[in-house]
């Protein structure tokens, strides 16, 4: 299966962003336990930035999910 980085990219901002208001959490509650910016957690959502790997597991563990969960997401 073929999928682009932009739709990646895309799917994983849509599914941060589902993990996080299923914990209840804003994007500042978020950037404050991962130690990045509201803006940057904004951006990652809006896929507007390719996120490090190393964000990506900030996020996760401030979400409590193992990090493969934040990858584990139907494309769209």
């Amino acid at each position: 299966m073929d999928i682009s980085e932009d739709t990646f990219i895309v799917n994983l901002g849509i599914h941060v962003r589902q993990i996080r208001e299923k914990k209840g959490l804003s994007q500042q509650d978020l950037a404050d336990d991962c130690g990045i910016t509201q803006n940057q957690v904004g951006r990652i959502e809006r896929a507007e930035i390719n996120t490090t790997v190393k964000t990506l597991v900030r996020i996760a563990n401030a979400l409590d999910v193992e990090p493969k969960e934040l990858l584990d997401f139907p494309l769209k």
